[in-house]
Protein backbone atom coordinates (compact mmCIF):
# COMPACT_ATOMS: atom_id res chain seq x y z
CA UNK A 1 0.00 0.00 0.00
CA UNK A 2 2.84 2.38 1.11
CA UNK A 3 5.19 1.50 -2.47
CA UNK A 4 1.87 2.56 -3.94
CA UNK A 5 1.54 5.62 -2.50
CA UNK A 6 4.88 6.67 -2.87
CA UNK A 7 4.69 5.40 -6.38
CA UNK A 8 1.66 7.57 -7.28
CA UNK A 9 3.53 10.45 -5.48
CA UNK A 10 6.29 10.10 -7.81
CA UNK A 11 4.55 10.23 -10.65
CA UNK A 12 2.56 13.02 -10.11
CA UNK A 13 5.50 14.57 -9.14
CA UNK A 14 6.97 13.82 -12.24
CA UNK A 15 3.89 15.00 -14.43
CA UNK A 16 4.15 18.45 -12.77
CA UNK A 17 8.22 18.88 -13.22
CA UNK A 18 7.14 17.90 -16.60
CA UNK A 19 4.59 20.33 -16.75
CA UNK A 20 6.92 23.06 -15.58
CA UNK A 21 9.15 22.11 -18.11
CA UNK A 22 7.09 22.69 -20.36
CA UNK A 23 5.91 26.00 -19.44
CA UNK A 24 9.81 26.80 -19.46
CA UNK A 25 10.53 25.80 -22.81
CA UNK A 26 7.21 27.96 -24.03
CA UNK A 27 8.47 30.64 -22.17
CA UNK A 28 11.62 30.63 -23.87
CA UNK A 29 10.21 30.06 -27.18
CA UNK A 30 7.98 33.06 -26.77
CA UNK A 31 10.75 35.21 -25.11
CA UNK A 32 12.95 34.45 -28.56
CA UNK A 33 14.46 37.52 -30.00
CA UNK A 34 12.68 38.77 -33.09
CA UNK A 35 12.89 42.03 -35.27
CA UNK A 36 10.04 42.40 -37.45
CA UNK A 37 10.77 44.96 -40.41
CA UNK A 38 8.09 46.65 -42.82
CA UNK A 39 8.90 46.95 -46.69
CA UNK A 40 6.69 47.62 -49.90
CA UNK A 41 7.41 45.84 -53.34
CA UNK A 42 10.75 46.69 -55.23
CA UNK A 43 11.78 49.07 -52.40
CA UNK A 44 15.48 48.37 -50.90
CA UNK A 45 13.90 46.60 -48.27
CA UNK A 46 12.51 44.38 -50.64
CA UNK A 47 15.93 43.91 -52.66
CA UNK A 48 17.79 43.39 -48.96
CA UNK A 49 14.66 40.90 -48.30
CA UNK A 50 15.87 38.94 -51.48
CA UNK A 51 19.83 38.86 -50.52
CA UNK A 52 19.07 37.48 -47.40
CA UNK A 53 22.22 38.87 -46.04
CA UNK A 54 20.16 40.92 -43.09
CA UNK A 55 18.45 37.64 -41.61
CA UNK A 56 22.01 35.88 -41.28
CA UNK A 57 23.94 38.91 -39.67
CA UNK A 58 21.12 39.38 -37.36
CA UNK A 59 21.25 35.45 -36.69
CA UNK A 60 24.38 36.01 -35.48
CA UNK A 61 23.22 38.22 -32.39
CA UNK A 62 20.76 35.86 -31.47
CA UNK A 63 17.69 37.81 -33.37
CA UNK A 64 15.32 36.25 -35.83
CA UNK A 65 13.62 38.81 -38.82
CA UNK A 66 9.71 38.87 -39.47
CA UNK A 67 9.41 40.61 -42.81
CA UNK A 68 5.90 41.96 -43.35
CA UNK A 69 4.67 43.48 -46.75
CA UNK A 70 2.83 47.09 -46.78
CA UNK A 71 0.72 48.49 -49.53
CA UNK A 72 2.16 52.03 -49.27
CA UNK A 73 4.08 54.20 -46.51
CA UNK A 74 1.17 55.36 -44.69
CA UNK A 75 0.23 51.77 -43.93
CA UNK A 76 3.94 50.80 -43.00
CA UNK A 77 3.81 53.86 -40.65
CA UNK A 78 0.45 53.10 -38.70
CA UNK A 79 2.06 49.36 -38.46
CA UNK A 80 5.05 51.43 -36.23
CA UNK A 81 2.58 53.22 -34.61
CA UNK A 82 0.52 49.65 -33.17
CA UNK A 83 3.82 48.31 -32.35
CA UNK A 84 3.39 45.96 -35.14
CA UNK A 85 6.82 46.36 -36.92
CA UNK A 86 10.25 47.49 -35.54
CA UNK A 87 11.75 49.14 -38.60
CA UNK A 88 10.62 50.13 -42.04
CA UNK A 89 10.95 52.28 -45.66
CA UNK A 90 9.10 55.21 -46.56
CA UNK A 91 9.06 57.87 -48.84
CA UNK A 92 9.54 61.51 -47.88
CA UNK A 93 6.02 62.27 -47.12
CA UNK A 94 4.80 59.90 -44.28
CA UNK A 95 6.72 60.37 -41.69
CA UNK A 96 5.63 64.38 -41.78
CA UNK A 97 2.51 63.13 -41.20
CA UNK A 98 3.50 60.94 -38.98
CA UNK A 99 4.97 63.28 -36.81
CA UNK A 100 2.08 65.27 -36.24
CA UNK A 101 -0.05 62.42 -35.40
CA UNK A 102 2.36 61.72 -32.96
CA UNK A 103 3.09 58.26 -33.82
CA UNK A 104 6.94 57.37 -31.72
CA UNK A 105 9.30 57.13 -34.76
CA UNK A 106 12.51 58.47 -35.41
CA UNK A 107 14.59 58.69 -38.65
CA UNK A 108 17.76 56.37 -38.97
CA UNK A 109 18.73 57.19 -42.43
CA UNK A 110 17.92 57.96 -46.08
CA UNK A 111 18.24 56.85 -49.58
CA UNK A 112 20.12 58.35 -52.63
CA UNK A 113 18.05 60.82 -54.45
CA UNK A 114 15.58 59.23 -57.18
CA UNK A 115 14.57 62.06 -58.39
CA UNK A 116 15.30 61.35 -61.99
CA UNK A 117 12.32 58.73 -62.07
CA UNK A 118 9.68 60.92 -60.34
CA UNK A 119 8.03 63.66 -62.54
CA UNK A 120 5.11 64.85 -64.77
CA UNK A 121 4.20 63.07 -67.73
CA UNK A 122 2.02 64.09 -70.59
CA UNK A 123 0.75 62.47 -72.74
CA UNK A 124 2.80 61.75 -76.80
CA UNK A 125 1.76 64.61 -78.93
CA UNK A 126 0.43 67.00 -76.13
CA UNK A 127 0.46 70.77 -76.47
CA UNK A 128 2.11 71.19 -73.25
CA UNK A 129 5.66 71.84 -73.57
CA UNK A 130 6.55 73.52 -70.41
CA UNK A 131 5.41 73.83 -66.57
CA UNK A 132 3.74 77.34 -67.58
CA UNK A 133 1.45 75.59 -70.12
CA UNK A 134 -0.01 73.69 -67.02
CA UNK A 135 -2.40 76.26 -65.94
CA UNK A 136 -5.65 75.73 -66.04
CA UNK A 137 -4.79 72.27 -67.25
CA UNK A 138 -6.31 69.06 -65.28
CA UNK A 139 -3.40 67.49 -63.10
CA UNK A 140 -3.58 63.73 -61.88
CA UNK A 141 -1.68 63.21 -58.35
CA UNK A 142 -2.02 61.29 -55.19
CA UNK A 143 -2.77 64.01 -52.54
CA UNK A 144 0.23 64.24 -49.39
CA UNK A 145 2.38 61.96 -51.33
CA UNK A 146 5.79 62.94 -52.93
CA UNK A 147 4.12 63.69 -56.10
CA UNK A 148 2.01 66.43 -54.44
CA UNK A 149 5.13 67.90 -53.06
CA UNK A 150 6.61 67.49 -56.72
CA UNK A 151 3.82 69.53 -58.21
CA UNK A 152 3.85 72.05 -56.14
CA UNK A 153 7.17 73.07 -56.33
CA UNK A 154 6.97 72.63 -60.46
CA UNK A 155 3.80 75.37 -60.18
CA UNK A 156 6.22 77.29 -57.88
CA UNK A 157 9.10 77.18 -60.82
CA UNK A 158 6.51 78.21 -63.12
CA UNK A 159 4.91 80.61 -61.27
CA UNK A 160 1.78 79.32 -60.35
CA UNK A 161 -0.11 77.72 -57.57
CA UNK A 162 -2.62 75.37 -57.23
CA UNK A 163 -5.13 77.67 -57.72
CA UNK A 164 -4.24 77.75 -61.72
CA UNK A 165 -4.51 74.32 -62.37
CA UNK A 166 -7.30 71.76 -61.86
CA UNK A 167 -6.18 69.71 -59.37
CA UNK A 168 -7.42 65.69 -59.61
CA UNK A 169 -6.35 63.46 -56.91
CA UNK A 170 -6.05 60.24 -57.69
CA UNK A 171 -4.37 56.94 -56.35
CA UNK A 172 -1.52 56.05 -59.19
CA UNK A 173 -3.52 53.24 -60.70
CA UNK A 174 -6.42 55.58 -60.97
CA UNK A 175 -4.81 58.20 -62.70
CA UNK A 176 -3.02 56.06 -64.67
CA UNK A 177 -6.27 54.90 -66.48
CA UNK A 178 -7.43 58.72 -66.27
CA UNK A 179 -4.11 59.38 -68.32
CA UNK A 180 -4.55 56.68 -70.73
CA UNK A 181 -7.80 57.70 -71.54
CA UNK A 182 -7.08 61.13 -72.20
CA UNK A 183 -9.10 62.53 -68.64
CA UNK A 184 -6.50 64.33 -67.54
CA UNK A 185 -3.93 66.48 -69.13
CA UNK A 186 -0.91 65.60 -67.16
CA UNK A 187 -0.30 62.80 -64.09
CA UNK A 188 2.93 63.65 -61.45
CA UNK A 189 3.64 60.31 -60.38
CA UNK A 190 7.27 57.98 -59.74
CA UNK A 191 8.90 55.16 -60.71
CA UNK A 192 7.96 52.58 -61.68
CA UNK A 193 4.83 53.74 -62.47
CA UNK A 194 6.82 56.46 -64.99
CA UNK A 195 8.92 53.97 -66.56
CA UNK A 196 6.20 51.91 -67.48
CA UNK A 197 3.82 54.71 -68.76
CA UNK A 198 7.00 56.25 -71.20
CA UNK A 199 7.46 52.96 -72.70
CA UNK A 200 3.99 51.66 -72.93
CA UNK A 201 2.49 54.72 -73.95
CA UNK A 202 4.77 56.85 -75.13
CA UNK A 203 4.74 59.29 -72.72
CA UNK A 204 6.65 62.18 -72.56
CA UNK A 205 8.38 63.28 -69.07
CA UNK A 206 7.70 66.98 -69.43
CA UNK A 207 10.17 67.44 -65.93
CA UNK A 208 11.63 65.01 -63.31
CA UNK A 209 12.27 65.81 -59.85
CA UNK A 210 15.62 67.23 -60.37
CA UNK A 211 16.08 70.97 -59.31
CA UNK A 212 12.62 70.45 -57.44
CA UNK A 213 13.38 67.51 -55.24
CA UNK A 214 15.08 65.01 -54.06
CA UNK A 215 12.58 62.11 -53.53
CA UNK A 216 14.47 60.18 -51.07
CA UNK A 217 13.50 56.69 -49.30
CA UNK A 218 13.91 56.82 -45.31
CA UNK A 219 14.38 54.34 -42.82
CA UNK A 220 12.63 54.56 -39.71
CA UNK A 221 12.07 53.04 -36.29
CA UNK A 222 10.42 52.93 -34.19
CA UNK A 223 11.19 55.40 -30.62
CA UNK A 224 11.33 52.66 -28.12
CA UNK A 225 13.20 50.06 -30.31
CA UNK A 226 15.61 52.62 -31.88
CA UNK A 227 16.56 53.65 -27.75
CA UNK A 228 16.84 49.80 -26.33
CA UNK A 229 18.31 48.25 -29.92
CA UNK A 230 20.80 50.43 -31.33
CA UNK A 231 23.61 48.15 -31.80
CA UNK A 232 21.01 46.06 -34.15
CA UNK A 233 19.34 49.07 -35.86
CA UNK A 234 23.48 49.65 -36.76
CA UNK A 235 23.44 46.32 -38.23
CA UNK A 236 20.34 46.85 -40.27
CA UNK A 237 21.75 50.02 -41.86
CA UNK A 238 25.22 48.86 -42.99
CA UNK A 239 23.23 45.30 -44.41
CA UNK A 240 21.01 47.86 -45.80
CA UNK A 241 24.57 49.98 -47.51
CA UNK A 242 25.66 46.76 -48.33
CA UNK A 243 22.30 45.52 -50.07
CA UNK A 244 22.31 48.45 -52.07
CA UNK A 245 25.91 48.58 -53.25
CA UNK A 246 25.49 45.20 -54.68
CA UNK A 247 22.41 46.64 -56.52
CA UNK A 248 24.32 49.28 -58.16
CA UNK A 249 27.33 46.76 -59.41
CA UNK A 250 24.30 44.07 -60.58
CA UNK A 251 21.89 45.35 -62.80
CA UNK A 252 20.74 42.47 -64.55
CA UNK A 253 20.54 40.17 -61.70
CA UNK A 254 18.49 42.98 -60.37
CA UNK A 255 16.21 43.50 -62.69
CA UNK A 256 15.39 40.09 -62.90
CA UNK A 257 14.89 39.94 -59.16
CA UNK A 258 12.61 42.97 -59.31
CA UNK A 259 10.47 42.23 -62.53
CA UNK A 260 9.48 38.96 -60.95
CA UNK A 261 8.80 40.54 -57.90
CA UNK A 262 6.91 43.42 -59.01
CA UNK A 263 4.89 41.16 -61.91
CA UNK A 264 6.54 43.95 -64.80
CA UNK A 265 8.18 43.89 -67.97
CA UNK A 266 12.24 44.21 -67.86
CA UNK A 267 12.23 46.79 -69.90
CA UNK A 268 10.27 49.31 -67.86
CA UNK A 269 12.12 47.88 -64.67
CA UNK A 270 15.63 48.59 -66.54
CA UNK A 271 14.26 52.07 -67.41
CA UNK A 272 13.38 52.68 -63.57
CA UNK A 273 17.00 51.33 -62.61
CA UNK A 274 19.45 52.49 -64.77
CA UNK A 275 18.04 56.16 -63.81
CA UNK A 276 18.77 55.72 -59.45
CA UNK A 277 21.44 55.34 -57.44
CA UNK A 278 20.69 53.15 -54.93
CA UNK A 279 22.96 53.95 -51.57
CA UNK A 280 22.27 54.96 -47.37
CA UNK A 281 22.91 58.25 -46.46
CA UNK A 282 23.28 60.00 -43.03
CA UNK A 283 21.36 62.19 -41.54
CA UNK A 284 22.81 65.15 -42.82
CA UNK A 285 21.39 68.59 -42.03
CA UNK A 286 20.82 69.28 -45.85
CA UNK A 287 18.65 65.82 -45.53
CA UNK A 288 16.84 66.72 -42.63
CA UNK A 289 16.24 70.39 -44.13
CA UNK A 290 14.96 69.24 -47.56
CA UNK A 291 12.19 66.95 -44.85
CA UNK A 292 11.74 70.66 -43.35
CA UNK A 293 10.73 71.95 -46.69
CA UNK A 294 8.08 69.78 -47.15
CA UNK A 295 6.89 70.10 -43.45
CA UNK A 296 6.77 73.54 -44.55
CA UNK A 297 5.07 73.97 -47.43
CA UNK A 298 2.52 71.19 -46.79
CA UNK A 299 2.10 73.41 -43.42
CA UNK A 300 1.75 76.86 -45.65
CA UNK A 301 -0.47 75.22 -48.26
CA UNK A 302 -3.01 73.90 -45.85
CA UNK A 303 -2.11 70.07 -46.11
CA UNK A 304 -0.86 69.78 -42.93
CA UNK A 305 -2.69 71.46 -39.51
CA UNK A 306 0.50 72.26 -38.01
CA UNK A 307 4.39 73.20 -38.43
CA UNK A 308 6.70 70.59 -36.96
CA UNK A 309 10.42 70.58 -36.57
CA UNK A 310 11.66 67.43 -38.25
CA UNK A 311 14.84 67.03 -36.28
CA UNK A 312 12.71 66.21 -33.20
CA UNK A 313 12.50 63.02 -34.68
CA UNK A 314 15.93 62.16 -35.60
CA UNK A 315 17.67 59.31 -33.99
CA UNK A 316 19.73 60.35 -31.05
Amino acid sequence: MKKTILLNIFVTCLLVFGLVLGGCSSTTKSDEKVVKIGYQKGDPLAIVKSLGELDLELKKQGYKVEWKQFQDGTALTEALNAGSIDFGRTGNTPPVFSQIAKVPFVYVAAGKSKSEGSGILVPKGSTITSLADLKGKKIAFSKGTSSHYLLLKALQKAGLTMKDIKPIDLSPGDARLAFQRGQVDAWVVWDPYTASTEINTGAILLANGKGLTTDRDFFLASKKFAQNHKDVVQVIVKEISNGMDWANDHHKELIDMLAKDMKMNKKVIQRAVDRRIYGVDSLSTNIMNEQQDIADLFYNEKIVPEKINVMDNVMK
